[in-house]
C-alpha cells in the first residue's frame, strides 16, 4: 500500500499491512521526527520531505524502492 494520506496510512499500519507513506516536512507528532519508521506500526515505511513544499523528493523514493521490489 502507498499512502499519501494519513488516514490511509493509519488503516493500513493498525491491519499490519506493508506500507509506503509519505510524509511533510514537520509532520503530525505521531509520525516523530528524523525516522523512517513508526514504532506504532513496524510494516510502515516513511518517506518524508527534506523541506517545505519538496513532494518530488519523497515520491522519488518511494518509485526507487518500488522498482526494487519488481
Amino acid at each position: 500500500m502507498i499512502a499519501v494520506d494519513t488516514a490511509v496510512a493509519h488503516l493500513a499500519g493498525a491491519l499490519g499491512q506493508t506500507g509506503l507513506g509519505s510524509a511533510p516536512h514537520i509532520p503530525d507528532w505521531r509520525w516523530l521526527l528524523g525516522r523512517e519508521d513508526s514504532p506504532w506500526y513496524p510494516t510502515m515505511k516513511l518517506f518524508r520531505q527534506p523541506s517545505p513544499g519538496d513532494w518530488q523528493t519523497p515520491l522519488a523514493r518511494i518509485l526507487a524502492d518500488l522498482r526494487r521490489f519488481a
